[in-house]
């Protein structure tokens, strides 16, 4: 007996199944209460394993034990039963494929846009159902025939709001078909292709190897959707198919004295068993090529930590990116090794189908996985454009992930860049840490790779660019001409404000047309404040500066109130020997003389009256040639001891 043997490349585990088991095994060797919520995968064999290991399956969330953490099969559930687990206090470990969480989210989506969701597989699959779960009124068809059926019963079907997914180890044909249908019949769908790539690349893989063996052994469980889809396809082009589930199952006497061996296996069927079967068919045959561990090696052999590899984007989930690399292993890059920006969301930086390119951190055989990094490949490619950046003292851009007292750290194309606390821009008395996470522009001083230093200066950025804008301002300023600007300080006689590059002053006068004592009763550090130039110098470099608005002229605001002989109600700003200053508007005072006071005799105003105070006063007399106004309280007073003797009598 001698033929060649050929196994699949992606035979086996993919990427959700391996993330599943992962979580099972490190949870039953934490030894820590736990049970399984169905199988965690279609796989007597892994199940049986796991359970002599300590971890137990369990139907029903009524089955869970009190204090007991459950793991959530890679199938998923629905929405039901997480509502239940969590009602009954359990702690949920979630190992639902990223790829089915997906489905979950777009069904419910689509309900609530008032769609109906359908579901393209097989009706009473664990994945299929739990996707049901997650919306009130789904359809679910298991191919073209069920949908045509449906779509026949009432032609009102073929008008419905339909949003079409497919259970994800579903066949690319029996999908198409129905996209095909329903693109022809329906008025109103859309579609989402949720079939795993990892499926689809191990169908298109097996089809093909099929093509050009003898016969084909499929490895995996019966219960597994995609197990049974992998030996039609073989059947198809085959004409010698064994399904079988581990190295027992297989029937030697069936295996060709010459020729081509297939093997494939599905997603839920771990290495050593694929192992197992492979040892069992070298003892019958001497002069096969290559072993298992063999095949194994060879598909990763290219790849050594420090590699630059490019890979395919096939999944993006909140704490990694999952990538096709073309090998046997799947590779992996953790969130924090995507990009040194710490504010970054995977969607933003890559898309599904996105190739990328990125640093082999780790080739792990126990995972069966490969670690990666882009933000490492980004750090190399870094070190170089930093080196430029120096030469051409071109700024560049870095987030501050680091402070201390001595300066700050920022992250520049993944090379830590350190600035000085003098050269950070900051005043003297502000914490480092005002600086933390945010991005900065900065110019690169010194670089020193052999040490892996680099320094850095955000300061001279700033100058540098406050130096420009000053010169703008200086070139293109006008009397008149308005700014917005941010104050920078006060002072007892006026605000400091910076219109861009350059600060020009705010007089107290000009601040506002009321009254006041200080600058801070109208603006406060850091107010960003609308300021026309009163008059600019430019030898002398002085800048005057006003706020009040002469749109709003007080004494028009004034007459176009207010007439002899109304009442006012107006603040006491100044108390005099003679009498009180009140503010009827803003930039408009009235004299309350002291026999206008009280309706008796006062010494002085401040027995009556407080600077603040706000009172009713009667406006007697407007002098419209000399803006003064006379105002009276007592003859408010007088005028309601009248009426109230009237009423009296």
């Amino acid at each position: 007996m001698s033929f060649e043997l050929v196994v699949a490349r992606s035979a086996g585990f993919c990427y959700g199944v391996k993330r599943a088991v992962k979580l099972a095994e490190e949870t039953a060797q934490s030894g820590r209460p736990c049970v399984m919520l169905g199988s965690i995968i279609h796989n007597k064999n892994v199940t049986d394993k796991l359970a002599r290991e300590g971890l137990h399956t369990v139907e029903r969330p009524e089955d869970v034990p009190e204090g007991s953490a459950v793991i959530i099969r890679s199938h998923g559930e629905s929405r039901a039963v997480h509502e239940s687990l969590r009602e009954r206090g359990a702690e949920i470990l979630d190992a639902t494929c990223p790829n089915v969480i997906r489905i979950h989210k777009l069904v419910g989506q689509a309900e609530a846009k008032g769609r109906r969701p359908v579901i393209i597989g097989t009706p009473d699959h664990p994945e299929v159902v739990a996707i049901a779960g997650w919306c009130s009124d789904p359809l679910v068809f298991s191919g073209v025939e069920a949908l045509t059926r449906w779509l026949e019963e009432d032609p009102a079907h073929r008008t419905l709001p339909l949003s079409f997914v497919s259970q994800t180890t579903s066949r690319k044909k029996i999908w198409e078909d129905c996209v095909e249908k329903a693109k022809k019949e329906c008025t109103n769908a859309e579609f989402f292709d949720t079939i795993c790539d990892a499926t689809s690349t191990r169908q298109e893989e097996a089809r093909s190897l099929a093509a050009k063996c003898g016969m084909m052994v499929v490895i995996g469980d019966q219960r597994s959707s995609n197990t049974k889809q992998l030996a039609e396809l073989c059947r198809q082009v085959c004409p010698e198919v064994q399904l079988i589930e581990q190295a027992g199952d297989l029937d030697l006497s069936r295996l060709p004295k010459a020729g081509i061996v297939g093997i494939t296996a599905g997603a839920s069927t771990p290495a050593w068993i694929i192992k197992e079967v492979i040892d069992k068919m070298s003892e019958e045959n001497m002069e096969i090529e290559k072993s298992f561990a063999e095949l194994l090696e060879e598909s990763i052999k290219t790849l050594n930590t420090g590699d630059k590899v490019t890979g395919t984007v096939v999944a993006i989930t909140p704490t990694e990116i999952q990538v096709e690399l073309g090998i046997k292993y799947p590779g992996y890059i953790p969130l924090s090794e995507l990009s040194d920006d710490p504010t970054v969301k995977p969607e933003d930086v890559v898309k599904v189908g996105d190739e990328i390119e990125s640093y082999v951190m780790l080739v792990s055989d126990r995972d069966c996985l490969v670690k990666l990094s882009k933000k490492r490949l980004d750090m190399v490619r870094g070190w170089e454009e930093i080196e430029a950046a120096r030469e051409s003292e071109e700024p560049v851009e870095g987030f501050v992930t680091e402070d201390n007292k001595g300066g700050v750290v920022v992250s520049v194309k993944g090379i830590r860049v350190f600035v000085p606390a003098s050269q950070t821009g900051l005043p003297r008395e502000t914490p480092m840490s005002e600086l933390l996470k945010k991005k900065v522009r900065l110019v690169i001083t010194e670089v020193n790779r052999a040490r892996r230093r680099v320094v850095g200066s955000i300061s001279r950025i700033q100058r540098a660019e406050r130096a420009a804008a000053a010169e703008k301002v200086w070139a293109e300023i006008e009397d008149g001409k308005h700014y917005t600007g941010v104050v920078k300080s006060l002072t007892s006689y006026g605000a400091f404000v910076d219109i861009g590059g350059v600060d020009g002053m705010v007089h107290i006068s000009e601040l506002s047309w009321s009254r006041i004592k200080h600058p801070s009763e109208v603006v406060k550090v850091g107010d960003t404040v609308d300021v026309y130039v009163i008059s600019a110098d430019k030898e002398k470099k002085k800048i005057s500066l006003g706020m009040k608005d002469h749109s709003q002229e007080p004494w028009n605001v004034f007459t176009s109130t207010y007439q002899i002989g109304d009442t006012a109600n107006v603040r006491i700003v100044k108390l005099m020997t003679f009498g009180a200053f009140a503010e009827i508007v803003p930039g408009v005072d009235g004299l309350i003389h002291i026999s206008q006071i009280a309706d008796h005799r006062i010494e002085k105003p401040g027995d009556v009256l407080a600077e603040g105070d706000k009172v009713d006063v009667k406006i007697t007399d407007i002098d419209t040639e000399n803006k003064k106004v006379s105002l009276s309280i007592r003859a408010l007073l007088e005028g309601e001891a009248q009426g109230e003797e009237s009423e009296e009598e």
